[in-house]
């Protein structure tokens, strides 16, 4: 599985509540069609531990296949759509693509 990471903020003048109604509504909209998308989790922070990580208001992870499924999306219409859905948001956001390695499967939590 290989990974597209983003952590975001909220514009300052939008409300938490608001920029994760956005992310996981109007957002989610124009993400879910990503030639190649085979999972997309989605984190709300609410809170740290640490004050130096404070001031991100969520966290996505977009997996696809392999690398160049990764690729194929990025090269595609519908992440220049994302992409220009983002930018009338005005938040701050990073991004990260990696490999992902499962270190601790899932339990069963019926068990």
């Amino acid at each position: 599985m290989y990974n597209l990471i983003v952590l975001a903020a909220r514009p300052s003048d939008w409300s938490h509540d608001q920029f994760i109604e956005w992310w996981r509504g109007e957002h989610a909209e124009v993400t879910y069609p990503l030639p190649g998308l085979l999972r997309w989790q989605h984190t709300e922070l609410l809170e740290t531990p640490d004050e130096r990580s404070e001031g991100w208001d969520g966290m996505s992870i977009l997996s696809f296949a392999s690398r160049e499924a990764l690729d194929t999306a990025l090269a595609s219409p519908e992440w220049k759509a994302a992409v220009r859905h983002v930018g009338a948001m005005r938040g701050r956001r990073m991004i990260w693509y990696g490999d992902e390695r499962t270190m601790v499967p899932l339990a069963d939590a019926t068990a």
